[in-house]
C-alpha cells in the first residue's frame, strides 16, 4: 500500500505567554547551520524573487518567501517561523536585494506559523500586514489552543502526553509576538505590487481562509500551502462544525477552472501543470478515505487508533515510536478523512466513556455495510 508523509505546518496555536521566548528573543535551538544558500534570491520572474527561509528539524525543509520589489512599496509574502535561523535567511535575502522593511508590506497566505511566525520581527510602524479575515479571528482570539486539548482528547491522544504535545508544538515554540494589526482581505480583493495586480483568491481547506494570489494577466498563481508540488497539504480536522477536505476538494475545483501557467508555491519547487497536479491530489485524498474506511471494519475505534492503522512515510517500527509532533499531524488528518466519510453517511461516531474518559468511536455508516 502506498505510503504517506506526514507534513508539519506549525498551525498557530496562539497563548499569551510563551516561555520558550523570554525577553522576546528569537528561538535558536542549537542547530544554526549558516547556510547561505538559504535566502539567496532567486529571481522567478521580472521583480519577484524566492527566498529559501529554512526550517530546522521539519520535513518541509523551508519555507518559500516571495519578495516583490516595487517602485515605492515592496511586497513579501509568507516569513517563516519566529526563529534565527528564519531571521538569518530572511535579513541575507533582503540585503542582497536592498529591500528596506519599512517601505515593505506583507502578504500572509494563511495562520499558520511557518507563514506568519516571523512577520512580527519584521514588521515596522509603517508596515501593512495582509491576512485573510478567518485566520486573523483565529490567530486573536481567546481559548483558541484549549479547543485543540480538548478535540485530541476526545478522538484519543494520549493522555499523558497531551501536555507535551502542546507546548511542544512548533506553533507555540515559534508563532508571533501578540498582538499584530491585520489589514484583513476577502476574496476578491485586489493587491497591486511591482507591477503585478493580484486577485485574493480564498481557497478554505489547509486553513479556514487560506488565500491564494492570482494574476490573471501573467496567468500566475502564488499558491501558499494549497497547491504543492511534491508534497501533499495537511488537511487537519479539529473542528466538528467545520468540514477541512470537503472545503479543500471545493477550492481545488475552483482553482482548476483559473488561466494558470505557472504556480509558486509556499514549500519546495514551482510547477507549471497545476490541472494535473490538482487531480493528484484529489486523487491522493480520495485513497486516504478509503484507507480510513478499510481500518474500521475490523470494528469501532478511536480517530487515534485509525490513525495508528494507517501508513505514514516515517521510518519507525511502531505508530507509538513515531516523533510526538508527527502522531499530532496524523491525528489531525485522520479525523479531517472521518468528517468528511462522516458527512457523506459513510461512517458515524458515537460517543462511549472509558476509564472516566469521553472518547469518540468511529465505525461504518449505512452506506458502507448496505443497511
Amino acid at each position: 500500500m502506498e505510503k504517506y508523509t506526514i507534513i508539519d505546518t506549525g498551525r498557530v496555536l496562539p497563548k499569551p505567554a510563551r516561555p520558550a521566548l523570554s525577553r522576546g528573543r528569537l528561538m535558536d535551538d542549537g542547530r544554526r547551520k549558516s547556510d547561505r544558500s538559504r535566502g539567496n534570491p532567486e529571481e522567478i520572474v521580472k521583480g519577484i524573487y524566492k527566498l529559501e527561509i529554512p526550517l530546522p528539524g521539519s520535513p518541509l525543509k523551508a519555507v518559500n518567501s516571495y519578495v516583490i520589489k516595487g517602485r515605492e512599496r515592496n511586497l513579501i509574502i509568507d516569513t517563516g517561523m519566529r526563529r534565527r535561523e528564519c531571521l538569518d535567511a530572511m535579513r541575507a535575502g533582503l540585503e542582497r536585494l536592498r529591500v528596506s522593511l519599512p517601505d515593505t508590506d506583507f502578504f500572509i497566505t494563511h495562520f499558520h506559523a511557518d507563514h506568519l511566525g516571523l512577520v512580527s520581527d519584521l514588521a515596522t510602524e509603517t508596515t501593512k500586514i495582509y491576512l485573510n479575515g478567518p485566520d486573523a479571528a483565529r490567530v486573536l482570539a481567546d481559548g483558541f489552543s484549549e479547543s485543540f486539548e480538548r478535540s485530541a482528547r476526545l478522538h484519543g491522544f494520549p493522555d499523558h502526553e497531551l501536555h507535551d504535545a502542546l507546548e511542544s508544538h512548533p506553533a507555540r515554540l515559534y508563532g508571533p509576538r501578540l498582538p499584530l494589526h491585520f489589514t484583513q482581505t476577502c476574496d476578491g480583493h485586489t493587491i497591486r505590487a511591482g507591477g503585478y495586480n493580484f486577485r485574493c483568491l480564498e481557497t478554505p481547506g489547509h486553513s479556514f481562509g487560506h488565500t491564494c494570489l492570482y494574476d490573471a494577466e501573467n496567468r500566475m498563481l502564488i499558491s501558499g500551502d494549497h497547491i504543492l508540488a511534491d508534497i501533499t497539504p495537511n488537511i487537519q480536522g479539529w473542528f466538528d462544525k467545520w468540514n477541512p477536505l470537503q472545503e479543500y476538494l471545493k477550492s481545488l475545483e475552483s482553482t482548476a477552472l483559473l488561466d494558470v501557467t505557472l504556480v509558486l508555491p509556499g514549500h519546495r519547487r514551482v510547477l507549471h501543470d497545476m490541472r494535473g497536479r490538482i487531480e493528484e491530489l484529489k486523487r491522493h485524498h480520495e485513497k486516504r478515505a478509503e484507507e480510513a474506511l478499510h481500518v474500521l471494519k475490523t470494528g469501532p475505534k478511536t480517530a487515534y487508533r485509525v490513525a495508528s492503522e494507517m501508513t505514514w512515510d516515517i521510518a519507525c517500527d511502531s505508530f507509538d515510536l513515531y516523533p510526538l509532533s508527527q502522531r499530532w499531524f496524523a491525528l489531525g488528518e485522520t479525523i479531517g478523512h472521518l468528517i468528511y466519510l462522516e458527512v457523506l453517511s459513510k461512517v458515524r461516531r458515537e460517543i462511549t466513556e472509558e476509564r472516566g474518559r469521553t472518547l469518540v468511536l468511529w465505525r461504518p455508516g449505512r452506506s458502507l455495510s448496505g443497511h
